[in-house]
Order: C-alpha cells, then sequence, then structure tokens
C-alpha cells in the first residue's frame, strides 16, 4: 500500500495537482496508516475488472434513478470507505445529529454527511454480515416501519445487523431485466423512507417517474 501511495501522489505532484489527504484507511476497525503500510497485498486483475465493470453498470442505473428526482441529491459518487459506489437523495429536513462512532472515521464526518434526512442507496462488494456483493438502501434517520416496508424484488430482504435493505448483486445480474430489477428496488426503498418519514414528493420529485 506505501508504494502504492507513494506512486500515486508522485504521478499527481508530476502533473501539477498536488493533493493532500489524511493517509488512514476509513470504516475499517484496524488502523491502517497509507504510506507506511508494507503489508503484502495481493492483486487479482481479472477480479479488479469485473468489479469495475460492475460499477460502470451500476453508475448508469443509478443515474437514471437519480434523474427522476428535483430535491437535492448527491452525485453517483465512490465513497472512500466501505468502498461503494452511492447516490443519496436529501428531503432538505434538519436531521438528528447523527451519533458517530463508525470505525476510523472521524464523528464530524459523520455528522456533516447525515445533518438533513436522507434516502440513501448504492451498490457495495460486501463483508462482514453480508458476505457477498449487493446493493443497499437505507434512511437516516429511518422512520418507524421502514424495515417491514414492501420492497421489490422478492429476493431484496432488510438486514437487521446493517439497518439496511439488501438486492443480492446476483439477483440482478441473473434477472431477465437487471436494470428494471434494480430500478425497483432502488424506487420502493425510496418511496418506503419517503412515505414513512412524509416527505414533501409532489415538490420533490419529477412526476413522471413516480413508481
Amino acid at each position: 500500500m506505501a508504494r502504492f501511495y507513494a506512486l500515486l501522489m508522485g504521478e499527481l505532484a508530476r502533473l501539477r495537482l498536488p493533493v493532500r489527504i489524511y493517509p488512514r484507511a476509513n470504516e475499517v476497525p484496524e488502523t491502517i496508516w497509507l504510506d507506511k503500510d508494507e503489508a503484502d497485498r495481493s492483486y487479482d486483475p481479472d477480479a479488479v475488472n469485473r468489479f469495475w465493470r460492475i460499477l460502470v453498470q451500476s453508475d448508469r442505473v443509478f443515474r437514471e434513478f437519480r434523474s427522476r428526482f428535483q430535491g437535492k441529491c448527491s452525485p453517483v459518487h465512490f465513497f472512500w470507505g466501505a468502498p461503494d459506489l452511492a447516490v443519496t437523495r436529501f428531503s432538505g429536513r434538519p436531521a438528528p445529529e447523527h451519533p458517530g462512532g463508525i470505525p476510523n472515521l472521524p464523528d464530524r464526518v459523520a455528522k456533516e454527511a447525515y445533518s438533513h434526512e436522507v434516502s440513501s442507496c448504492g451498490f457495495w462488494p460486501g463483508g462482514g454480515p453480508v458476505p457477498n456483493a449487493a446493493f443497499y438502501a437505507y434512511a437516516y434517520p429511518e422512520p418507524a416501519g421502514f424495515s417491514a416496508a414492501p420492497i421489490r424484488p422478492p429476493s431484496a430482504f432488510y438486514s437487521a445487523d446493517l439497518k439496511e435493505f439488501i438486492l443480492p448483486y446476483d439477483s440482478v445480474r441473473e434477472s431477465e431485466s437487471p436494470d428494471g430489477t434494480l430500478l425497483a428496488f432502488l424506487q420502493t426503498t425510496y418511496e418506503a423512507a419517503a412515505n414513512l418519514a412524509r416527505w414533501d414528493r409532489a415538490a420533490l420529485e419529477r412526476r413522471a417517474f413516480e413508481g
């Protein structure tokens, strides 16, 4: 990791794009300093290429989903922690202060990220209670009844450990209509969050895309 970090920073400097980052891995239990880590790491080019292709296709569908919303919404972005590809919609209303406590992530980051109500979704390569690649969706703060909301497709489920709805990647990959299957998951989980939390959907959504 330290060698890769040095090469990356060296290339950015060569291109006259100096960047300063806090070189500690986020959202993992162990503390890893990116500029000092000399541990052996395996690299599987085939797995990396497949991961990249999943991100490219997910980004395309996430952008379509994002276009249905005219309220404040994040870009589709690759988050540095898990790592995951995500897009987040905002109701515009303040949220209760986030408690923080995410491993190796300053509490101020979580408090700023969740300062207002959100409905967020994304793709995650998996780990912990969900060992395989999956799409996810959650709301902060989570409204009462969210975990029991009817969600499509039937293979999606609520993870009590993660406080998120999970759709296995294989359910999308093996579907007759992968785009439609993923969009159904994104739309129904958003609708569950927005309806239960009483978002002003008429003001926030483009009506042509009602679920």
